[in-house]
């Protein structure tokens, strides 16, 4: 083996004392600083009645410092140890309401300094929002009045956002129900110096996880008055879910009890549901569900007993469970696969059904009594089914919408949910109750062009509002007015940043005014139609770096490698995605290298690992190849690409595809690695292969595989191997890697080099390690395909032909 140059660094790993220096961090380029640099752009929320806008100025990257606050692994939650919430949040820092459409914008006064802003909620009737403040070690509730645009602390009351979103709203605005943290709990366990170090963030195995799981997740149900009254409900508990029935006068909650499995995650763990009277009075236990050891092979598959406990979200207080009827097993023939089930309050009632499906549930849309929508996944063909429902009546007429999730071009849309008079998400419907609305993606062979349309659920006819045209790429949010056909749109371009519309058929009113704050000149997207050596129509996307002109020549080009997976011939050919998009600059995106000089080709489509392909790795190389091959050659013939400097990165399982690739291709001068789920398991298919992907719901901890690390002696290229931390594997990793940059050295790498970023786990999140990132594949990149080196001979590569 033989091995120019690598540079492994390693996040987040121990690493050994004979290896570990400190080293300083690096600073890339002026270019790419000022994009890594640009302030993040604004987000916006829009009340429910679409009178309001409110304003999110996020907050910039974090440092390594805030990166390395106290972070606890465990059970598949990352939990902030300091305030008992979530890790790796990101956080708002200001808000600034404005009346729509063209009210003052008022700067939210009265925020907690530094703040730390999430978790925000719109009340039920838009005149207040809820939202967390992140202090030094606690979460705090804060209530925002909107007219007066003036924040206010809820006091004496600290919330728990470990296990998720920490607070409801009641339908009356003036109540919020909160999982809040427990008085007196203590002093929290403390890890054994032992176990402190390479912790594996998913099983609970000890009894010492048991009591940190129990001591983090722990939290009481609170109903908090906006007066500040307080009332807890029930008994302290690992609480998942605290939902208000609509009318106010229920809650129904789900927690996790013992014993805790110690191969599952927490999703899987023994619960209990029940529910809560607000005023104390009734305390029902529906369901005591075991742990889910295990699910039956295939996708559809369930567990038995009921689940997606909810309230109907359209009645008082009515709840409602699925039960499948199957056994949860898809391959199991059955006329009735799932039961729909009712319970009325005051839950004394045995539940009754409500409707049996055919189908495997998915989703509910609730409207009335007379209507309501029910999607669900036929298991026979993988197709979704929609059924319109009369629920006085529990008539099931014949499907209203049915299509194949793999084929992008007849998706049909996505039924459209306003909030009621309570705060509940509902079917939006015309005034006879009959008329639905569908938010469309619009996929087509332009790419992605989304719509508006109106469907009749009676006459099943179709009317298109609205579609996205060229050249913008325009998304609708919400509906504002359904019989003038007033609506919001987000709009933007390859060259204008995203902003907030307004849209009265082709007027358009302007609601925001952000900007790209970094200044730089943005890529130009091209699409790239090609056919593979099999004669598979394919499309990619080629980024050209700003101001790039044809006659300057080919360009040094980066490839982007991404496992695909397509499910029939259909689908292989479609276009996704626009050229219209405003550019992103992710952590990992490739995208910051065009304003360096280099072209960069992503959405190139390429098989996913085959289940064999330990016992001929050598045929899985060549597809790969074959694949890279013929995006390459277009891009050549089209004269933009120069095939003699072309370097593959890969993210995660791209990371794999990109390895593969330079032990089996001499197409590439060098590699780039880039850390992220290196271990998900993928679809062992390839493309245009007409079946149905069988693969096991969710992996147990112990069988989870180890990184692709194990190179054979075939690598003959240069290779940059960037991971992350621990990504969810056994705490083997960090010997891995290690055992691995010892290998490199034992195999007569040269100038090999080990080095640890802090704080970082899937990615890079912290600016200094986003910087080090840049700047180290800069220099990489310089090496081996810099764009100011001599034109060289194009690379021999598949002959194909340009698809019509």
């Amino acid at each position: 083996m033989r091995v120019h140059i690598l540079t492994l660094a390693l996040s987040a790993l121990m690493v050994s004392p004979s290896l570990a220096q400190l080293l300083p961090y690096q600073l890339p380029s002026r270019p790419l600083l000022a994009l890594a640099d640009a302030p993040p752009m604004p987000r916006a929320s829009f009340s429910n009645d679409g009178q309001w806008l409110l304003q999110l100025d996020m907050q910039e990257r974090p440092t390594v410092f805030d990166q390395s606050q106290s972070e606890l692994r465990l059970a598949g939650l990352r939990i902030n140890t300091a305030v008992s919430s979530a890790s790796r949040t990101a956080y708002v820092r200001a808000l600034r309401l404005r009346r729509l459409p063209k009210g003052l914008e008022l700067l939210v006064q009265g925020l907690p300094a530094n703040a730390r802003i999430s978790n925000l909620q719109w009340s039920p009737d838009n005149t207040k929002i809820a939202f967390t403040h992140s202090t030094r070690d606690h979460l705090e509730l804060w209530i925002v009045d909107v007219v007066s645009a003036s924040a206010r602390l809820v006091p004496n009351i600290f919330l728990n956002g470990t296990l998720g979103m920490p607070y409801e709203w009641v339908s009356d605005s003036k109540n919020v129900v909160v999982r809040a943290v427990v008085g007196g709990r203590g002093a929290a366990p403390v890890a054994a110096p032992t176990e402190a170090g390479r912790r594996y963030e998913y099983p609970v195995k000890t009894q010492l996880d048991e009591q940190m799981l129990g001591y983090y997740g722990l939290s009481q149900v609170v109903r908090v008055s906006l007066d500040g009254r307080m009332a807890p409900l029930g008994q302290p508990g690992l609480i998942a879910q605290a939902s208000p029935s609509p009318d106010g006068r229920f809650v129904l909650v789900r927690s996790y009890r013992r014993p805790y499995p110690t191969t599952l995650p927490l999703d899987r763990f023994p619960q209990r549901v029940q529910v809560l009277a607000m005023d104390g009075l009734l305390d029902k236990q529906l369901a005591e569900l075991p742990a889910i050891d295990s699910l039956p092979a295939g996708l559809g598959a369930a567990p038995v007993g009921p689940r997606e406990f909810a309230w109907r979200e359209d009645a008082p207080s009515t709840l409602f469970w699925v039960e499948a009827r199957d056994g949860g097993n898809p391959a199991t023939v059955a006329p009735v696969r799932d039961q729909l089930m009712l319970q009325v309050a005051p839950f004394e009632e045995p539940a009754r059904e409500l409707v049996a499906l055919p189908a495997r549930f998915k989703r509910m849309y609730w409207s009335s009594d007379q209507l309501a929508l029910v999607e669900a996944t036929r298991l026979t063909d993988q197709k979704q089914v929609i059924w319109p429902l009369d629920v006085a009546t529990k008539t099931l007429p014949k499907p209203l919408l049915q299509y194949s999730a793999r084929d992008a071009y007849a998706h049909p849309g996505t039924p459209v949910l306003q909030p009621n008079a309570l705060g509940r998400p509902v079917l939006l419907t015309d005034r006879t109750g009959t008329g639905v609305y569908l938010f469309g993606a619009g996929a087509s062979p332009e790419g992605d062009r989304p719509f508006v349309d109106e469907l009749n659920v009676r006459t099943r006819a179709t009317l298109r509002w609205w579609r996205s045209e060229a050249p913008y790429y325009e998304q609708p949010v919400a509906i504002i007015d359904p019989m003038r056909r007033v609506f919001i749109t987000r709009r933007e371009s390859d060259q204008q940043a995203p902003n907030y519309y307004l849209r009265t058929g082709p007027k358009l009113v302007a609601l925001t005014q952000f900007t790209d704050a970094s200044g730089a000149a943005l890529p130009k997207p091209q699409p790239l139609r090609y056919q593979r050596p099999d004669g598979r129509p394919l499309t990619a996307t080629l980024y050209l770096p700003a101001g790039y002109q044809a006659s300057e020549g080919p360009l040094p080009t980066i490839l982007e490698a991404s496992p695909t997976v397509f499910y029939d011939s259909t689908a292989t050919g479609q276009v996704r995605g626009s050229r219209y998009l405003f550019a992103r600059y992710g952590w990992g995106s490739p995208l910051y290298w065009t304003a360096q000089g280099y072209a960069v080709l992503q959405d190139v489509a390429m098989p996913v690992p085959p289940a064999d392909i330990a016992a001929n790795p050598a045929a899985y190389a060549q597809q790969l190849t074959q694949a890279a091959g013929a995006a390459l050659a277009e891009g050549r013939r089209m004269g933009l690409i120069d095939t003699a400097r072309v370097v593959v990165m890969g993210q995660g399982p791209g990371a794999f595809l990109a390895t593969t690739l330079l032990t089996g291709s001499r197409q590439f001068k060098a590699g780039i690695a880039l850390p992220g789920l290196h271990n998900q398991p993928l679809p062992n298919r390839l493309p245009g292969v007409e079946q149905l992907v069988s693969l096991e719901p969710v992996m147990r901890y112990a069988d989870a595989p180890a990184v692709p690390f194990s190179l054979s002696d075939t690598l003959r290229r240069p290779m940059l191997v960037l991971p992350a931390g621990f990504d969810g594997l056994p705490a083997s990793l960090a010997t891995r890697t290690e055992q691995f940059y010892a290998d490199l050295q034992r195999l007569g790498g040269t100038n090999v080099s080990y080095a640890t970023l802090p704080g970082e786990t899937h990615g890079y999140t912290a600016r200094e390690s986003l910087m080090q990132l840049l700047a180290q594949i800069d220099t990489w990149l310089g090496t081996y395909i810099k764009p100011t080196a001599a034109a060289q001979p194009a690379t021999a590569l598949p002959s194909t032909s340009k698809a019509d």
